[in-house]
Parts: structure tokens; C-alpha cells; sequence
């Protein structure tokens, strides 16, 4: 698929913020818990002042459709639950995805498991998305919760670490190691959505200083 390059940058597993996704182990539990996908290539529109998420857009290699990237977002009730991929609303389609290497791993070890009910899950799945897209979608940016987002972050991260870790390293859990972690990844992932919210509130910032200098 051919995308007009004057207008859009085109991100795809090169760039530096979909690396992270394939490679940091702890986003496993984003994709294969939470449903939280990553398309293998995403638009942004240049000399858009506007935030990245109201500039990203998901292009749709079946129909050409191009998405507002804000379609799959937690108002629309969307941002999750995407095991198979995005649904395009368009074509009925699903848009390829990034694969995390380590959810990667885990699905191919546990592929003959799973195998047996994926295609009748995928069956269901198509028809929960074609109901949720045939609602209003709203594509204005969401209000970030920084509290929110960053406990969530936080307490994926004691899971994946203190929980699911272990488990399969055969070590067993020791009760002040844990207080210990959940304290530690509380307060961690609460810093972490402040600085979220800070380079939210720089790009805002940066946004209005444009449209008061044109």
C-alpha cells in the first residue's frame, strides 16, 4: 500500500516507539491480557499542530481505508480487547499488528493450547467489534488521568514481574518481596504517568504557542 509521503510520516517496526512495544517485555501482558495492539503502520500528518494522537491515523491494507487512529481509544471503549488486530469498521477486515517478542514466545509455546478454539473465538470477536463499531465513535482526544494510567501501568508491571515471572522461573514467593514490589511499581507507575502527563501538557503548551504566533 502507497501512502501519500508529503502529507504523512509513516511509522513503522523501525521507528524507535514501535521497537519499544515488540521488545519490552512487560507490554506481553498489554497484548495478550489486555487486548492492546499496535498497527504494523501508522500515519502522522506533518505540519499538524495538533497532538500526536489527533494526527495519527491507521491506514487499512484491505480497503485502503484510511483511520483516525482516535477510533480505537478507551472513550469509544475500543482501546482494548483487540487480541486478533484492529477491526476496520470499513471492510470488516483486521488491520495487522506489531507482535511483542515476548508475547510471541508465550503464544508459541503455549500454540497447542489454544489452537483448538482460536478460530471460533476470532468468529465471536469479529462479531463483538462490528457492534461496537456501528455505535457514534468520538475522535476528539480523550481527558488523560494520570492517576489512573500510571496505577495501571504500575500494577501490570508487579504482575508481570512479581507474579507471572517467578512462576516461570520455578522460584517461589516470598511475602516481603512482594509488599516490597507492590510498593516499589505502585510508586513507580505513578511517576510514570506524571511525566506522561507532563509531555501531555508540553504538547498542548507548544500547540497553543503555534496557533498564537500564526
Amino acid at each position: 500500500m502507497d501512502f501519500d509521503t508529503k502529507t504523512y510520516k509513516v511509522w513503522t517496526w523501525k521507528h524507535p516507539l514501535m521497537l519499544h512495544w515488540m521488545l519490552n517485555p512487560g507490554l506481553a501482558i498489554n497484548e495478550l491480557v489486555l487486548g492492546q495492539r499496535i498497527p504494523r503502520v501508522s500515519l502522522i500528518e506533518k505540519n499538524n499542530p495538533k497532538s500526536l494522537e489527533e494526527k495519527s491515523f491507521v491506514p487499512c491494507p484491505h480497503c485502503k481505508t484510511i483511520h483516525p487512529a482516535l477510533k480505537w481509544s478507551s472513550q469509544n471503549k475500543t482501546a482494548f480487547g483487540n487480541w486478533f488486530g484492529l477491526y476496520c469498521d470499513h471492510c470488516g477486515g483486521i488491520i495487522p499488528c506489531l507482535r511483542n517478542v515476548t508475547s510471541a514466545i508465550v503464544l508459541g509455546i503455549t500454540y497447542p493450547v489454544w489452537i483448538w478454539f482460536a478460530k471460533n473465538e476470532r468468529k465471536k470477536w469479529l462479531g463483538i467489534q462490528k457492534q461496537k463499531f456501528s455505535q457514534p465513535l468520538k475522535l476528539s482526544t480523550p481527558t488523560y488521568n494520570w492517576i489512573l494510567q500510571g496505577l495501571c501501568f504500575g500494577w501490570l508491571m508487579f504482575i508481570f514481574m512479581e507474579l507471572v515471572y517467578p512462576l516461570v522461573e520455578g522460584k517461589g514467593y516470598q511475602p516481603l518481596k512482594l509488599l516490597l514490589g507492590i510498593i516499589i511499581w505502585t510508586l513507580a507507575g505513578l511517576l510514570f504517568g506524571y511525566v506522561m502527563k507532563k509531555v501531555l501538557v508540553s504538547q498542548q503548551r507548544s500547540i497553543s504557542q503555534k496557533k498564537i504566533n500564526e
